[in-house]
């Protein structure tokens, strides 16, 4: 016989749950000892669920009342190109030169002195006139040479000419010391190297450059850039070779700047030309180049794909004359019908409309095929 054992919890009493205490009230049992409830509104029970698109991504906020708030996510900055600035003590300034007329009288002086030196040691006048030989080649005669022939060489030898349009760039052992931008005889000290530079207005075609248009089409660009050195220290000094810098820049801009092909919209090849002589300028600026003008004067496809943009420009203005004729004749068709029919000479219903409207078209267009 099998019998069956049934525990039952006893219901727990909670006098406090009745008004006053006095009476007991009897809570349900709990069926997991552990377990923790939460008083939850009733609206938020019914409250409509949000479209899966307008959900905001999980962010777990903070606590509100606690007066904190989420930070708001900020953008990574955009890192920029490092701005090249020129040394700041590398700048074109005046060198110390005087007239070619002082190195002229040194030089002359120095000369002059040597041959009185050489009359006082009697050579001159023992060998050549045959006279009383003088005092002789002694410790004075020596000096009276060395500072003399000293004075002849650097008369002469600091005399230089300068040009319209050259300038010497001056420096003494590694140092710049200036620049000379006077024309005529000068006399320069001839301890300091000379470094000619052209200053003159001066223009540059380039090759053709690999550059693209506005949907990525690869083309062959040749431009014109008219420049000059604006700061000889700079651009002598402080680059290896500013003629290299300058077409490396000019190439660098052509990969940046979209280029129109020749015979497109004339708007779209200046605004082209501007944005390279910016970028070029802006780019040469700080090694004491200036440009003036950086203009496309030939553009074209590359070789690969010369071919297909050919037979896609020529299909292209195909279609574009077809449609430009169709428009005409339709417009000439139009014309005549309405003045047949406004002045009273025929009368059409609509069959006979649309047999002259063909019948006009086919001629229309045949007139047009013929050739001129």
């Amino acid at each position: 016989m099998n019998t069956t054992t049934s525990h039952t919890h006893e219901p727990e009493k909670h006098p406090e749950s009745l008004p006053g205490g006095t009476g007991t009230a009897v809570r349900p049992p709990r069926l997991i000892h552990n377990e923790t409830t939460t008083e939850i509104p009733v609206h938020l029970l019914f409250r409509d669920e949000p479209a899966p698109e307008a959900r905001r991504p999980a962010v777990v906020n903070r606590r509100q009342g606690t007066g904190g708030h989420p930070r708001p996510v900020r953008p990574a900055p955009v890192r920029r190109r490092p701005e090249l600035r020129p040394d700041p003590e590398l700048q074109e300034r005046p060198a110390r030169v005087l007239p070619g007329a002082v190195g002229v009288l040194a030089g002359l002086g120095g000369v002059t002195g040597c041959l009185a030196t050489t009359w006082w040691a009697g050579l001159l006048s023992r060998e050549v006139l045959g006279l009383h030989p003088g005092a002789g080649l002694g410790a004075v005669q020596w000096a009276a040479y060395a500072g003399t022939g000293a004075l002849g060489l650097f008369g002469f030898g600091g005399l230089a000419r300068g040009r319209t349009g050259r300038a010497w760039v001056l420096g003494l052992f590694g140092r710049y010391r200036g620049t000379v931008r006077r024309t005529g005889l000068l006399w320069i000290n001839p301890l300091l190297r000379r470094r000619r530079a052209d200053v003159r207005l001066r223009h540059w075609r380039s090759g053709a450059v690999p550059a693209a248009d506005a949907g990525g089409v690869a083309l062959r660009v040749v431009v014109l850039v008219v420049w000059r050195v604006r700061d000889t220290a700079r651009a002598l000094l402080g680059i290896d070779e500013h003629e290299t810098y300058l077409r490396e820049c000019v190439e660098s801009a052509l990969a940046r700047v979209p280029v129109e092909l020749s015979g497109g919209a004339r708007s779209g090849a200046d605004a082209a030309g501007d944005a390279l002589t910016r970028l070029v300028a802006a780019d040469v600026a700080p090694v004491g180049v200036e440009v003036f003008s950086v203009q496309p004067v030939r553009v074209e496809y590359a070789p690969d794909v010369a071919a297909a943009m050919q037979r896609r420009r020529i299909a292209a203005l195909d279609a574009q004359q077809r449609a430009t004729t169709l428009s005409s004749v339709v417009d000439s068709v139009e014309d005549t019908v309405t003045r047949l029919t406004t002045r009273g000479l025929v009368e059409l219903d609509d069959y006979e409309r649309k047999a002259l409207v063909r019948d006009l078209t086919v001629a229309f267009c045949s007139g047009r095929r013929e050739p001129a």
